[in-house]
């Protein structure tokens, strides 16, 4: 970590603002330059926190971010009388290649981009809620903090809907929830909304540049998002 963010970090956290403020005026623009990058840098490749990463892309998908640790990621509001009409969910993924080429080094299954995400603690009632508000299905695809693609659907999709559910009827056979018991990771991948009529493909990088990240994808995702980018 740079040593100019280290200190002001610790003097974020262990004194007051008007100290901060001294801090950081005794920077330079070329300190405060660096210091931000760092910053960037490390939160945009967090492991335990994507609220970057989920702020860029719903934000990039004319939604206002939601700052509410639960619910919907984001919202729209009508402009009559401001009642929200819309709202999103965002599943992000990171790939650190960093990570990833040492688990290459020592033998170990890489991770690679491909387009999947998954519901936490998933229940029936929650996939009924979800199908009735239908929210719109943000997927980000990002790779060392870089945002390369956005897919974006309809959550109330049959394929889609499908597979949750097919999910839910495997942990919970008898077809209803149970008190207190939840399907922890309930998953999907791009297989589940490639088809989608109303799927829609952002690419946020060049179609030359892409090819530098290929090896961090599956096979199917990058064909894909080549694909997107001759349009």
């Amino acid at each position: 970590m740079n040593a100019d963010l280290a200190e002001i970090i610790k003097t974020y956290a262990t004194s007051s603002e008007t100290e901060l403020v001294k801090v950081l005026a005794a920077k330079s623009k070329q300190n405060i330059t660096a210091i931000l990058t760092d910053l960037l840098t490390l939160y945009f490749n967090d492991k335990n926190s994507s609220t970057l990463r989920e702020y860029v892309i719903v934000d990039l998908s004319g939604f206002t971010p939601s700052e509410r640790k639960i619910g919907y990621n984001g919202y729209k509001q009508t402009n009559i009388d401001g009642a929200i009409s819309e709202f999103c969910e965002a599943k992000p993924t990171n790939i650190n290649t960093n990570d990833e080429k040492e688990k290459q080094s020592k033998g170990k299954p890489v991770k690679k981009l491909n387009g999947g995400g998954n519901f936490t603690d998933y229940t029936f009632k929650r996939l009924e809620k979800d199908i009735e508000e239908n929210p719109l299905m943000i997927i980000g695809g990002f790779i060392d903090g870089r945002l390369i693609h956005i897919f974006r659907f309809p959550f109330n999709s049959r394929p889609f809907t499908d597979n949750l559910r097919a999910k839910l009827i495997k942990r919970f056979p008898e077809g209803k929830d149970i008190y207190g018991e939840y399907l922890r990771n309930a998953k999907f991948s791009f297989k589940d909304y490639r088809d989608i009529k109303e799927l829609s493909i952002e690419v946020f990088v060049a179609r030359d540049e892409l090819a530098n990240y290929k090896e961090f994808m599956t096979q199917q995702l990058y064909s894909k998002l080549k694909e997107a980018s001759n349009d």
